[in-house]
């Protein structure tokens, strides 16, 4: 099931595994809260609301279910407040080890051992336009070392790298009024989108067999449903679809023209099941601890993902850790049992 899924289509998928424990904890979403240095993946337009400086590192081992040491995915983020740049710059590096693998003759017979990996460095700027709109851009090289060897039937090896950028925007209206009931809802709801990863196709072999990155559309809502000054509870809702446009030939739209096509390959109803969906809640007390729950939803024909998360954070004074926990609905499921765990600093904001 997990090979019928969206990101089979394209390279790097690794570029869509949610990198930090805090937004994993509540559905795998996040980018309408965006309010911390992984803004610069969920979001980078809400880090023009931040103050001061963050750096984060997050492990987790990937896929427990197969358990592999030797796989495992790394996130470090850091992110300050430039007032003289009239914004935030960021910058953070994902690292995905893929394990040591036997290169052999045809018959078994080994040959030499090598090591498998991609990593992504990113950098980003944020700015506000408007009291309540950020709106931030990303730049980000990408390389993946699946295999330092080829084979006698294809040019190159598995070696490839490229580049994509990302923009996002981040909506924070301090004032709100909800039309005929006259509610405002300002300082409670927030609105945010981000479209990631565009850039030119990747190739291993030759640019006749290069895969799309997988370019996607995230856009979501969160809302402060309480908001005093010992309990803080934050819903939030995303939803995800992957912009890539493949045909029966094993070529593929480039990004720009796959933004427009990747709508209208299907029927409306087709398009529409695509969407990945996260829900998610956020409980703090005082500032200091926090409880995490979520639901993350794919649908059957399109990966199949369904599991809840959990999580939990603690900070105090400038110090902060957060965990997450994936429960799947199957067993022996491959996502089953994920932990991801997240260290912090924040200090500097006034």
């Amino acid at each position: 099931q997990m090979a019928n899924a969206q990101v089979s289509t394209s390279a790097v998928p690794f570029l869509l595994i949610a990198p930090n424990s805090r937004a994993s904890g509540m559905g795998e979403g996040g980018v309408a809260l965006a309010d911390d240095a992984s803004a610069l993946y969920w979001n980078p337009g809400g880090l023009a609301f931040q103050h001061g400086q963050e750096v984060s590192i997050s492990h987790a081992n990937w896929l427990p279910a197969f358990n592999l040491s030797d796989l495992f995915i790394d996130y470090l983020v850091y992110r300050r407040s430039m007032p003289e740049l009239d914004g935030t710059v960021a910058a953070s590096i994902t690292y995905l080890n893929l394990g040591e693998f036997t290169r052999t003759e045809n018959d078994p017979t080994p040959l030499e051992k090598f090591k498998a990996y991609e990593f992504a460095v990113t950098a980003g700027y944020s700015t506000l336009l408007t009291e309540e709109l950020g709106i931030g851009i990303n730049g980000r090289f990408i390389h993946s070392r699946l295999s330092p060897f080829g084979t006698a039937e294809e040019q190159g090896r598995g070696i490839a790298s490229d580049f994509s950028f990302d923009v996002g925007m981040l909506y924070k209206p301090k004032t709100l009024e909800i039309p005929l009931l006259g509610i405002d809802i300002g300082g409670h709801f927030t609105a945010g989108f981000n479209l990631s990863n565009m850039g030119p196709a990747m190739s291993y072999i030759d640019r006749a067999q290069a895969d799309p990155l997988p370019t996607s559309l995230r856009f979501g809502i969160g809302y402060k449903i309480l908001n005093s000054e010992y309990n803080k509870l934050t819903a939030i809702v995303d939803v995800n679809k992957l912009l890539v446009r493949k045909h029966a030939d094993g070529t593929s739209d480039p990004f720009y023209k796959a933004l427009v096509t990747s709508w209208a390959d299907k029927s409306i109803g087709e398009e529409m099941r695509e969407f990945d969906s996260s829900i998610g809640l956020e409980y703090w007390y005082s500032s200091w601890v926090a409880l995490r729950a979520g639901f993350f939803y794919e649908d059957p024909q399109y990966g199949n993902r369904k599991f809840m998360t959990f999580g939990a954070g603690v900070r105090f004074d400038i110090y902060g850790f957060d965990f997450s926990y994936i429960n799947t609905f199957e067993e022996q499921h491959p996502l089953g049992e994920t932990l991801r765990f997240t260290l912090l600093i924040s200090w500097g904001a006034q």
